[in-house]
C-alpha cells in the first residue's frame, strides 16, 4: 500500500479545488494549475481534504500511480499557496547573467552570449552571481533550473560553471606536469 498516496491532503482556506471528470483544477492566491487524472486513479474531496485512491490496490503499477498522484496533488496545492524556488550560482571570472526582456542572457566563457527564453509563469531574478527561479509549478521550476545549469555545467578542476547554490562540487587534483623521471 502506498504510504504517500493513502495520506489525505489538507486543502487550505485560500485554495479552491474543482474535480471535473478527469481534470483536477487547483486555484490559489498565486495562480491556477491543472492536472489530467489517470483513469486508474480516483480523487475525492471530503471535509476540506482530498483523498487519492486507486481501483486495484494489489497491482504494483497502480500502487506507483497512487503515490505519484498523491505527490502531484500536494505539490499543486503547495505551489498555488507558497510557490517554489530554485537558486543557481555562477562561478567563474567574467561569468555573468543579465535579463533582457523575457530572455536570460548568460556570458559563461563561450565566444558568444547564450540567450535563454524564460517561459510564461516563471520569474527570474538576478543578484550578482545568484540566479533565482520562482514559479507555482514545481516541475517547470526544476526543469528550467536544470536547463540553465546545462548551459555550462560546473567542471571538476576549477569549479567554474553554473551550479545549484547547495550543490557541492568535488574538485579533482590536476595532472602534475613536468615531474618526469628518467
Amino acid at each position: 500500500m502506498s504510504r504517500i498516496g493513502k495520506k489525505p491532503i489538507n486543502i487550505p482556506e485560500s485554495v479552491d479545488v474543482k474535480i471535473e471528470g478527469s481534470q483536477l483544477t487547483v486555484k490559489g492566491p498565486k495562480g491556477e494549475l491543472n492536472l489530467d487524472i489517470h483513469p486508474m486513479v480516483k480523487i475525492e474531496q471530503k471535509d476540506g481534504q482530498l483523498e487519492v485512491t486507486i481501483k486495484n490496490p494489489e497491482d504494483k503499477n497502480e500502487k506507483a500511480l497512487w503515490g505519484l498522484f498523491g505527490s502531484l496533488v500536494k505539490n499543486m496545492i503547495d505551489g498555488v499557496t507558497e510557490g517554489f524556488e530554485k537558486k543557481l550560482e555562477i562561478v567563474g571570472i567574467g561569468y555573468k547573467a543579465e535579463l533582457k526582456g523575457d530572455n536570460l542572457v548568460l556570458n559563461v566563457g563561450y565566444s558568444h552570449p547564450v540567450e535563454f527564453k524564460i517561459p510564461q509563469g516563471i520569474t527570474v531574478a538576478i543578484d550578482k552571481n545568484i540566479i533565482t527561479i520562482t514559479g507555482i509549478d514545481k516541475q517547470l521550476v526544476g526543469e528550467i533550473a536544470a536547463n540553465i545549469r546545462k548551459v555550462r555545467k560546473p567542471e571538476p578542476y576549477k569549479g567554474k560553471g553554473i551550479k545549484y547554490v547547495d550543490e557541492i562540487i568535488i574538485k579533482k587534483v590536476g595532472n602534475a606536469a613536468g615531474k618526469g623521471e628518467e
